[in-house]
Formats: structure tokens, C-alpha cells, sequence
């Protein structure tokens, strides 16, 4: 039996969902290169296109955004609920506690059909930022913002954050990084959702293993860690970084946001946030990029390693004002398209995941008596 460590190079499944080719820097959503999305697609359409398979009519899109636009509101068992937990350091950790109450208030919880999946879709969707503004609301001791269904998906949860309607740039740069981040083909924690998508199981479930995968610093949490690099070195010249990055790579650390397990050239995504970043930079007085770019630079000499998504996210979240340790929850907002869009399309092909193992312990031990061990 030939092992492949992290299930690197196996091909698990077909899919028409996305489309990666890693060596030419190539990202597409059912097709669609992730550069023509960036410049033209909102998150809504993008999401549409991502659950439906295709690009909707002015119609069809409209209807869609107001559909998500009505289920943003919670129920009100679930706001007791967020007022209730005791203090939790993760914020993460309260979004798939909640996603876990909500299922177990949806009565019709294992029903596996497309019209029952698609409700249950579009309430997550909608759901998610009314979950992560309400919790940061009630920590920081504010009364709750409540959703504003005029607004789009990304503005509202902007709304809600801050109690401000953001300017039009701000608005922009968080609707184009969900699109960025909302599916990128079987990465960690859409495997995740997979499984348990194989067995079954209902979809709040499977948003909850990929949530909890998600969590990870490896994977979600990279753009934490990353802002937190950030501030380390800001106001330091190239020489310092490049000391500090010496230094990093002599004890065999991580420098974050560096490297991906699929791209052998810059992340596509990548590129798009840098030149969101750096908007909002300007527009805010900030000096973000100008530290990343020392970065990038001093680590491509000595790695030969481009950044990834979440190099530039950090920048991105930073800038709008997003508490550190909601930055995953940032990611979640984008990525639970692609994570259902997986999960609706394992129900309908379904097999059981269920990979081998080579077992490489002692064989046919006699057992022995407790007493005379």
C-alpha cells in the first residue's frame, strides 16, 4: 500500500464546482476565471452562480439578494442564546455553537431534497453575519445593530458591525473578498463538510465540522497570525525584516502567509487583495502593503515562496476595523458557499468517504491476564 501523507496528490472526487491549475495561477467558479468575477461579480451573484451552476438573470439576482436579504434575522431563542454562553475567548467557537442550536430548531433537519437544501442554504448564508455581528455587539457591551434589508450582504454586515452605513470603497472591499474566498475546490475544511455529507448527516452539521476545521491555523487562522506579524514589524526598515525573518527562518518558524499547498506561482486571490489592501490603505492613512511588500520581497529571495490569500486579507480586515479574532469568522462568511455547494453536490452523488489506513503495528498478540502482566 502506498501512502500519500495528507492525502497529498489524490484525487478524491469529480466535481464541476471549481477549478484550480496551480501552476499557471488559475482559480475558476464554474468556469468563470476569478479575475472576471472579481471585477464584475457581486458576492450575491457569485453565490447564485456557485449554488445554481450558473450566472443569474437581473431577475433572478434580485430576487435572490432579497431573498437573503429577509432571512437575516434570528430567532429570537437563538439571540438569548448569544446573550447567554458564558465568556468564550474564540469567537469562531460561538459560530458553530450557534450553527448547532439552529439546526436543532429546524424541524425539518434531515430532510435531503433540493428544495429543503436550498432553505437551509440560504438561511446560512444569510445567518452568518447577523451571528458574528450580534456576538461582537453583545461583547463589546453595545445594544444590537439589527439587520437593514436594504443593504447588500456585505454593507449590512458592515452596518451591523459598526452601527455606520461604510462608504462605498469599504462596502467593495469586503463584497470582493468573500467572492474571493467563497470556494476553492477540496481544501481542508470543504473536505469536511464532505464527510459528513457522506454519511448523511444533516447540512448545519457539516458546517459545523468544516467551521471546526477551519479553525485551525494552518488553514483559517493563518490571517490572525498574520496581522499579528504585521504589527510586529511595522514602523521597521527592509534591514530589520530582514533580520526578524532570519531569524525566523534559522529556528525553522513559519513566516505566515506564505506558501500554498496547491499554487506554485502567486495565489490569484492573492493579486486581488494586494490592490484591495492598498485602496484601503490609502483611503485610511494606513501602512500595510508597504510592510507586506518588504516581506514578500525578503521572502521570495531567500524561499523562492509567493504569498497567499491570507497574507492579504489581514491587510483587508485590518483596514475595515475587524476585531483580530474574528478574522476567521471573516473567511467563514465567504467560504460557506463553496462548503454547501460541496455538501449539495456529495448528496446528490453521494458515496460514504471512507479512505484506508495501512497499519503498521504488531500483529496477533497473545493477550495476557491482568495479573501476570
Amino acid at each position: 500500500m502506498s501512502i500519500h501523507y495528507g492525502l497529498k496528490g489524490i484525487v478524491a472526487l469529480e466535481s464541476n464546482i471549481s477549478r484550480i491549475d496551480g501552476g499557471r495561477s488559475i482559480l475558476e467558479y464554474r468556469g468563470y476565471n476569478i479575475h472576471n468575477l472579481a471585477a464584475n461579480a457581486s458576492f450575491e451573484e457569485t453565490a447564485y452562480l456557485l449554488l445554481k451552476g450558473k450566472l443569474p438573470t437581473t431577475l433572478e439576482l434580485k430576487k435572490f439578494s432579497e431573498t437573503l436579504a429577509e432571512r437575516r434575522e434570528l430567532p429570537g431563542k437563538i439571540i438569548g442564546v448569544l446573550y447567554n454562553l458564558p465568556t468564550i475567548n474564540y469567537p469562531t467557537v460561538i459560530l458553530r455553537t450557534i450553527y448547532s442550536y439552529l439546526g436543532d430548531m429546524d424541524e425539518k433537519l434531515f430532510q435531503i431534497n433540493s428544495e429543503e437544501l436550498m432553505r437551509k442554504a440560504i438561511d446560512l448564508i444569510a445567518k452568518t453575519p447577523t451571528i458574528i455581528a450580534y456576538y461582537q455587539n453583545i461583547r463589546e457591551n453595545k445594544p444590537l445593530t439589527h439587520p437593514n434589508k436594504t443593504l447588500s450582504h456585505a454593507a449590512n454586515f458592515l452596518w451591523m458591525l459598526n452601527g455606520i452605513e461604510p462608504d462605498r470603497v469599504e462596502e467593495k472591499a469586503l463584497d470582493l473578498d468573500l467572492v474571493l474566498h467563497a470556494e476553492h475546490t477540496l481544501n481542508a475544511s470543504t473536505f469536511a463538510a464532505r464527510i459528513a455529507a457522506s454519511t448523511l448527516s444533516d447540512m448545519y452539521a457539516g458546517i459545523v465540522s468544516a467551521t471546526g476545521t477551519l479553525f485551525g491555523p494552518l488553514h483559517g487562522g493563518a490571517s490572525h497570525n498574520v496581522i499579528k506579524m504585521l504589527r510586529e514589524l511595522e514602523g521597521k526598515d527592509a534591514k530589520d525584516i530582514e533580520k526578524w525573518i532570519d531569524n525566523k527562518l534559522q529556528k525553522r518558524e513559519r513566516v505566515m502567509g506564505f506558501g500554498h499547498r496547491v499554487y506554485k506561482t502567486l495565489d490569484p486571490r492573492a493579486k486581488e487583495l494586494r490592490k484591495l489592501a492598498k485602496k484601503l490603505d490609502n483611503l485610511k492613512g494606513n501602512a500595510w502593503i508597504a510592510v507586506s511588500d518588504k516581506l514578500t520581497e525578503i521572502v521570495y529571495r531567500k524561499k523562492r515562496i509567493y504569498p497567499n490569500v491570507d497574507f492579504y486579507a489581514a491587510s483587508v480586515y485590518a483596514n475595515l476595523g475587524i476585531p483580530e479574532d474574528q478574522y476567521i469568522n471573516m473567511f467563514v462568511m465567504g467560504r460557506i458557499v463553496g462548503w454547501i455547494t460541496h455538501m449539495m453536490d456529495q448528496y446528490q452523488n453521494n458515496k460514504i468517504i471512507r479512505p484506508l489506513q495501512k497499519y503498521i503495528g504488531k500483529e496477533e498478540r497473545a493477550y495476557i491476564q491482568i495479573d501476570k502482566r
